[in-house]
C-alpha cells in the first residue's frame, strides 16, 4: 500500500507538471486578485495556473481586519458575493462577512472554472524575449527550497502572460525591474486613504510590458498608490480587469 500510495502521487503531479508546463497564462499569487483574475481567465477557456508560494490560499482575506475575522466590501459588490454563495450583513453603509468563507468560496469558484492552483511554489525570476520586449514565461522554485536557503537551480514555465498578483510585495514586478531593460521603478505604496485607493487600484490595473500584467496590491507597489486596508472591493475589481485585457490580449 505504501509504495503505490506514493507512486500515485507522484505520477499524478508529473501529470500536472508536465501539463502546465506550457500554459496561457501564469497567475503568481493565490490572493482575492489572483484568485478571480484566474477564474475569470479560465471561464474564457484560458489555459490558467495559479503558483502560490504559501501552503495556503487567500492572500491578505485570512487575516481580516487585525486579526478580526470579517472583510468588507462596497455594496457594488452585492452580486459578485451573491454569485459566490457568500453570506454578508450590511452596515455601515458597506457589506461584511466571514473572512474564512470569501476566502474559501472564491477559491472554489476559480478552481471549478478550471484554473489549476499548485501551492508551495515560487517565482524567482521571469522569462524575457528582446525584439520585440516581452516576458514569456516564470522560473519558479519550491517554496521550502528557499526557506531552507539552499542553492538549487530553479525550473521554467512558458507562458503568454504573467500576472504578478503577489500584493504589497509586488515580487514579480520588482525581478523584472532588476533584470529586463523596462525603466521600470518601483516607488512602492503609499499610506492608507481608503476611498482613493480603492478607485485608483482598478483605474491602474494592466499590462506593464507585452506578456507582463499587474494586479491588486502589486499595482499599488509599481505606481505609488495608497493602500486601503481589509476592504476588498478593489482587489475584486482589478482582478476582473486584468483578466478582461489579458484575454483582449491573447484571444484577439
Amino acid at each position: 500500500m505504501e509504495a503505490e500510495i506514493t507512486k500515485v502521487i507522484v505520477e499524478s503531479a508529473m501529470e500536472d507538471w508536465i501539463n502546465y508546463g506550457e500554459c496561457d497564462v501564469v497567475v503568481v499569487g493565490a490572493g482575492p486578485s489572483g484568485l478571480t483574475s484566474a477564474r475569470y481567465l479560465a471561464e474564457k477557456g484560458l489555459k490558467t495556473l495559479v503558483l502560490e508560494r504559501r501552503l495556503s490560499f487567500g492572500g491578505g482575506i485570512g487575516g481580516g481586519g487585525m486579526l478580526f475575522h470579517k472583510v468588507v466590501f462596497e455594496k457594488e459588490l452585492r452580486d459578485f458575493l451573491d454569485d459566490l454563495g457568500m453570506r454578508y450583513k450590511e452596515r455601515g453603509g458597506l457589506l461584511v462577512g466571514d473572512a474564512s468563507e470569501f476566502m474559501a468560496k472564491l477559491a472554489v469558484k476559480c478552481i471549478d472554472a478550471g484554473a489549476k492552483i499548485i501551492h508551495g511554489v515560487s517565482v524567482e525570476d521571469v522569462i524575457f524575449r528582446e525584439n520585440p520586449l516581452r516576458v514569456c514565461g516564470v522560473c519558479i522554485q519550491w517554496s521550502a527550497v528557499e526557506l531552507a536557503n539552499l542553492h538549487v537551480d530553479p525550473l521554467f514555465i512558458k507562458s503568454k502572460a504573467v500576472i504578478d498578483a503577489t500584493g504589497h510585495d509586488a515580487e514579480v514586478l520588482r525581478v523584472a525591474s532588476r533584470k529586463i531593460p523596462l525603466n521600470l521603478e518601483m516607488k512602492g505604496e503609499r499610506s492608507a486613504y481608503s476611498e482613493v485607493a480603492e478607485k485608483v487600484i482598478v483605474e491602474k490595473t494592466g499590462k506593464v510590458v507585452d506578456g507582463l500584467y499587474a494586479t491588486g496590491m502589486a499595482v499599488a507597489s509599481l505606481h505609488n498608490l495608497p493602500r486601503m486596508g481589509p476592504i476588498f472591493g478593489g482587489m475584486i475589481l482589478s482582478g476582473i480587469k486584468v483578466a478582461e485585457i489579458v484575454a483582449d490580449d491573447l484571444l484577439k
